[in-house]
């Protein structure tokens, strides 16, 4: 299976963010032909006030229903490209909170599967800079997986990626694949990103794909703020096969289950564990 991670540089605009992922899907599709195309973290609204966030986000329908715009744009996309469609993450409005939410669409335009980022990034960047997501969002409960093709698929959102329970979690449940779309930071992930996606990927001997936002957006206070990029794809022995420079854009890799097959025959970690 081909896999194209898209790389976005969102604003607080919904209907701009859209716009841009429309033609950074094209692009992919035309140049690449993947077989599943990936968007990154909260790219429907990056940055911006509290009240600009619950604006653009979307309540999620019963299956078969009609959405909003964002989420019959990301059903639209896998259907007339005939591709499976992750569409990162976006705002979920539910119940009078948001969610930072994973969707994931078939080439019919079925919804296979929902997501919702359990771990809150409520930080201090290196820089002074604080971060806290959960004066906006809720947190989600649910570790979650779904079929994509021939790939068993787990669903994972940014700051996820410092807690290796949920990776092992997903691993216990046989994944191929691992998708992270985030909005890392330019502060944490020029230090951290490609450390914790590789040790992420050796743990669990899994590939992981990770569509990331890139360069500045308004924060709510005014101030401008900076993600890292470089979305990447890295293979079940760590290597990283496919990296997206700085910009917007994208970058694909061939997954392919039988280095999963090897790496796991060769190194049966998960037979050896002997704690949790």
């Amino acid at each position: 299976m081909r896999v194209s991670v898209v790389q976005m540089s969102p604003t607080a605009d919904k209907m701009e963010n859209i716009a841009q992922a429309s033609r950074l899907i094209a692009g992919a599709v035309a140049g690449e032909r993947p077989d599943l195309v990936a968007l990154p973290e909260i790219w429907t609204c990056l940055g911006g006030t509290r009240e600009q966030k619950f604006a653009a986000a979307e309540a999620l329908p019963e299956p078969g229903g009609t959405g909003g715009a964002a989420y019959e744009f990301l059903r639209r996309m896998a259907v007339t490209n005939n591709i499976h469609v992750h569409g990162g993450s976006i705002g979920e409005l539910s119940g009078g909170r948001l969610y930072n939410t994973s969707l994931v669409f078939a080439p019919s335009g079925r919804e296979l599967a929902r997501y919702r980022k359990i771990h809150l990034f409520d930080i201090t960047t290196p820089d002074g800079t604080g971060y806290r997501e959960s004066e906006t969002y809720g947190a989600g409960e649910q570790v979650v997986t779904c079929d994509i093709g021939d790939l068993k698929v787990g669903l994972a959102i940014c700051y996820d990626v410092r807690f290796p329970e949920l990776f092992l979690a997903l691993r216990r449940r046989h994944v191929d694949l691992i998708m992270l779309p985030a909005a890392f930071t330019l502060q944490t992930g020029k230090d951290h990103w490609e450390v914790l996606l590789r040790a992420r990927a050796i743990e669990t001997q899994t590939w992981l794909a990770a569509p990331a936002c890139t360069g500045p957006h308004v924060g709510a206070k005014g101030d401008t703020r900076f993600t890292y990029g470089h979305s990447m794809i890295v293979d079940p022995w760590g290597h990283v096969v496919a990296r997206a420079s700085d910009g917007l854009g994208w970058t694909t890799a061939a997954i392919d289950k039988a280095r999963i097959t090897r790496v796991r025959a060769d190194m049966p970690v998960l037979e050896h564990r002997r704690l949790a």
